[in-house]
């Protein structure tokens, strides 16, 4: 065989220069790549810790008032909305918000400013029961003023207080009961879908809607709905007294006008916020001491619901005043 060709000089050194240049672009590569890596990781734990730093600084500032007076004024805490205890209406925010503003030296009353349809009873029960707690600690008038609607379990709320101002066309009432809920099991046997449902308590599902209601189960329900109707009622006539009137569809769960209220007793008189800051209470200047949901806990709240969303719920809602 013939020798191999030498590789020219000038040849072999373009090969050297080529592969010498191709590792530098590599290697430049390489590092900007784990610099540009560095980086983002960088601007990603800064960008956390000033979600962290926000969340906590809302956190700390949550529920405090505006400002922190001495001086003679009206306190008001507003109540919209449902009362529930997933709700900026719940028995928790009411009664810290009421504690926040009676504490205060210089508030002289409290003013709910109430519009609500209603909601659960047991968390208008323990708002009820801190209202008569909290007057008699220090001695200071609770008042409520209704805006759109003071309705059932909000009106178990307002018949705590000394006196309720209504506007002429609120909403006021509906002391009642009520548990809703769907029944299919007629349209299951037309479609011929037959419930698989287990139980271990002969009266376990009866709440569930692809399954009939016997007598006895409804006649539990019934005596507790009416049981817990009594209270309500028990609940306005300890705070109305003698200044509701006699009549059949009181207690009946119908609502009226703010007007026909006061002709009933339900209510005292018409009135706003700043008039009865201002004319009964003797003190016009009104504070918020109301505490509201901040960024940081819906992001919270949002965040613990979308990890219990494989969770059960119940199909039917218990008891509520509405």
């Amino acid at each position: 065989m013939p020798p191999a060709e030498a590789v020219p000089a000038p040849a072999l050194a373009a090969q050297e220069n080529w592969a010498r240049e191709t590792l530098e672009k590599l290697a430049f590569a390489n590092l900007k790549e784990q610099q540009s890596d560095r980086r983002w990781k960088l601007g990603l734990r800064l960008a956390w810790m000033g979600i962290v730093i926000f969340v906590i600084w809302q956190v700390f500032s949550f529920g405090s008032p505006a400002t922190s007076p001495s001086f003679p004024h009206t306190a008001l805490v507003t109540i919209v909305g449902e009362i529930s205890s997933d709700t900026e209406a719940s028995a928790e925010n009411v009664m810290a918000s009421m504690r926040t503003a009676l504490e205060d030296p210089g508030s002289r009353a409290l003013v709910l400013l109430i519009n609500s349809p209603g909601g659960s009873p047991v968390q208008a029960g323990l708002i009820n029961d801190e209202i008569t707690r909290l007057r008699a600690l220090h001695n200071k008038p609770i008042y409520a003023v209704v805006e759109e609607s003071c309705a059932s379990a909000a009106y178990y709320i307002a018949a705590a207080t000394d006196q309720i101002f209504v506007d002429k066309a609120s909403l006021v009432g509906s002391i009642g009961v009520l548990m809703d809920g769907f029944g299919f099991t007629g349209l299951m046997d037309k479609l011929g879908v037959e419930r698989r449902l287990m139980t271990a308590g002969e009266n376990k599902g009866f709440l569930d809607p692809f399954s009939p209601q016997t007598g006895p189960q409804r006649v539990h329900a019934q005596a507790m709905l009416d049981q817990i109707h009594k209270q309500f009622i028990d609940v306005v006539k300890k705070g109305r007294g003698d200044r509701l009137k006699d009549s059949p569809g009181l207690f009946s769960g119908l609502f009226w006008s703010g007007q026909q209220a006061v002709d009933l007793g339900l209510a005292d008189s018409l009135g706003s916020v700043d008039g009865v800051a201002r004319d009964v209470v003797k003190a016009p200047d009104v504070i918020d001491y109301t505490q509201r949901e901040n960024v940081a806990e819906r992001l919270v709240k949002r965040f613990g619901v979308a990890v219990g969303e494989g969770s059960v719920r119940l199909l039917n809602k218990p008891a509520v005043l509405r």
